[in-house]
C-alpha cells in the first residue's frame, strides 16, 4: 500500500483526469450531434410528442444532462481537479470524485425538469389564451429580458464568486470526516452555485432547444470564460446589456 501511495504521481494523475473529463464532454457533444439529426431529435427540442409523457421527460431530462455535461463540466474541471487533489491519499480517490460529480448532476437534472415543467405550463398558457398565441415574440423576449437583468444581480454575483474560487469552495467545504457524504453534498452545492449563477442562460438555450450546437457552443464558451479567466468577471454586465438589447429587438422586430 505504501509502495503504490509512494509510486502515484499527482501531476500525471491531474493530466488523466482533466483529459477524462474533457473527452467525456466531448462524448456529450457528439452524442447530442448524432441525437439531433435521428427521428428521436424531436425529443430534444420539449414541443410535446406523441406518446408516453413519462418517455418524454426522461429522455428530455437525458438530453439535459448530456447538455450539462457537453457545456458546464469543462468550466468545473479546475474544481474537480483540486478536489481529487484533496482526496488523492483517502481509499477510494476515485469513488469521491464520481459522486460529486453524481451530486453536481443531479441538481442540474433537477433544474432542467424544473425547466420543462415550466415550459408546459407556457404552453397550456398559449392554448388557452390566443392572444399570447398570437404574440410568441413576448415569451423569448421576457427570457432574453429576464437573463439580461439577472446578469446584474448581486446574488448572481454571490454565486459566480463561489465558482470562480475553486481551492476556497472545497477548502471551506471538506471536513473529512464523512467522506462519501461530504463529497456528494460539495457536488450539490457546487451544482446549486452554478445553477445560481447560469439559471437564466440556461433558459435562453432552453429556448432554443437542446439541439442547437452553436447556441451550446456560445453558451458553454461564455460559461467558461465567466469562471475561470481574469477577465471572465468584467464579461457578466456588458452580456447583461446584450441581452437586453436583444429582449427589446425580438418584440420590436415582430412588431
Amino acid at each position: 500500500m505504501f509502495v503504490a501511495s509512494h509510486l502515484r504521481n499527482p501531476s500525471r494523475d491531474r493530466t488523466i483526469l482533466a483529459a477524462t473529463l474533457l473527452a467525456l464532454a466531448a462524448l456529450a457533444w457528439l452524442s447530442l450531434w448524432v441525437w439531433a439529426a435521428s427521428p428521436y431529435g424531436r425529443y430534444l427540442h420539449h414541443e410535446g410528442v406523441p406518446g408516453s409523457l413519462l418517455l418524454e421527460v426522461g429522455l428530455f431530462d437525458l438530453g439535459w444532462v448530456l447538455m450539462i455535461v457537453a457545456m458546464m463540466l469543462p468550466s468545473s474541471v479546475p474544481l474537480v481537479l483540486t478536489f481529487a487533489a484533496l482526496v488523492g491519499r483517502r481509499r477510494q480517490p476515485g469513488m469521491l470524485v464520481g459522486l460529486l460529480l453524481v451530486g453536481y448532476l443531479v441538481v442540474w437534472a433537477g433544474f432542467g425538469l424544473a425547466a420543462w415543467v415550466l415550459d408546459r405550463g407556457i404552453h397550456a398558457a398559449v392554448d388557452t389564451l390566443p392572444w399570447l398565441a398570437e404574440h410568441p415574440q413576448l415569451i423569448i423576449g421576457a427570457t432574453l429580458l429576464a437573463a439580461g437583468l439577472w446578469q446584474f444581480s448581486p446574488l448572481r454575483d454571490r454565486c459566480l464568486d463561489e465558482c470562480r474560487s475553486p481551492l476556497g469552495f472545497v477548502m471551506n467545504r471538506w471536513r473529512g470526516a464523512s467522506e462519501r457524504r461530504e463529497a456528494l453534498a460539495m457536488g450539490v452545492a457546487h451544482g446549486a452555485f452554478c445553477v445560481g449563477c447560469c439559471w437564466s442562460l440556461m433558459l435562453v438555450m432552453f429556448g432554443v432547444g437542446l439541439g442547437s450546437v452553436t447556441a451550446m457552443l456560445a453558451l458553454g464558451a461564455v460559461t467558461a470564460v465567466e469562471k475561470n479567466l481574469p477577465m471572465g468577471r468584467r464579461l457578466s454586465r456588458p452580456l447583461g446589456v446584450l441581452l437586453i438589447l436583444a429582449a427589446v429587438y425580438s418584440v420590436a422586430a415582430a412588431g
